[in-house]
């Protein structure tokens, strides 16, 4: 069903503005709305993205994008070290700790009492990019049993690189007697790593380096498929997008 409401306020608004203040999307999100054609004012299709609501306008959304943002809510946030991904155990720290306003960029709100499950894994010592959702249709394209999605890691080991141990990494390695698909794994600097992994066994990438001799110093998750972590800081979160939850899905 579309979304239809009057503007009455005293003075022009920027649409994206004024939807992130109702609460209706975030800012981005209704970027991505009128990029896609989906936002219309008193009947007519708004294109510019700098368009504002008059008084006595009505602003509409239609039926495609309020069933884009009736899905659940998902958060893009930046996992410091010394948090753990989901419930955790007695005197651990759960990253929906950080999901209050003071750690917030840009529009939305934090999800209060609400539970917000972490979609993969990022252990306590690692940080770096996290979703925490209640989209469960996110959530299957992530780590679904079908999903081709990849991440990304910036890995700081110590120990020697050699050639020979960078081949077993790639492939030939096993964990729980089961073996693991191939990972893309490249030497960036002398004692960092680029690990590009289809997979995300507990503690996956700890565990590979162990198995060749190789000690994680810190592990940074830089993206999950078409979604990168970007510029957003250490320890704050923000709202995924309309476009990169379509991404996501594509």
């Amino acid at each position: 069903m579309a979304f239809t409401r009057t503007y009455d306020g005293p003075e022009p608004v920027r649409i994206n503005k004024w939807l992130g203040q109702t609460g209706v999307c975030s800012r981005r999100e209704a970027d991505a709305l009128i990029a896609d054609g989906l936002v219309s004012v008193d009947g007519e299709v708004v294109r510019d993205a700098g368009r504002k609501l008059e008084a006595g306008q009505t602003l509409t959304l239609n039926d495609r994008a309020t069933a884009a943002l009736a899905q659940g809510q998902t958060l893009v946030v930046h996992k410091p070290v010394g948090y753990v991904s989901g419930q955790p155990e007695p005197g651990k720290i759960p990253a929906a700790r950080l999901l209050n306003m003071a750690n917030r960029i840009g529009e939305g709100e934090p999800p209060g009492r609400a539970v917000l499950p972490p979609i993969g894994r990022l252990d306590e010592d690692s940080r770096g990019l996290l979703l925490l959702s209640s989209d469960g249709v996110v959530a299957k394209a992530v780590i679904g049993p079908q999903s081709e999605l990849d991440k990304e890691y910036l890995v700081e080991v110590s120990g020697q690189v050699t050639e020979a141990k960078l081949s077993k990494l790639r492939h030939g390695l096993e964990l729980d007697g089961r073996q693991l698909k191939p990972a893309r794994v490249t030497q960036i600097e002398p004692n960092r790593l680029r690990f590009i992994l289809k997979e995300g066994r507990n503690r996956q990438i700890r565990r590979m380096c162990e198995l060749v001799g190789l000690d994680v110093v810190d592990l940074l998750r830089i993206r999950i498929g078409p979604l990168e972590l970007g510029d957003l800081p250490e320890g704050r979160w923000r709202m995924l997008t309309i476009a990169e939850r379509t991404a996501l899905l594509a």
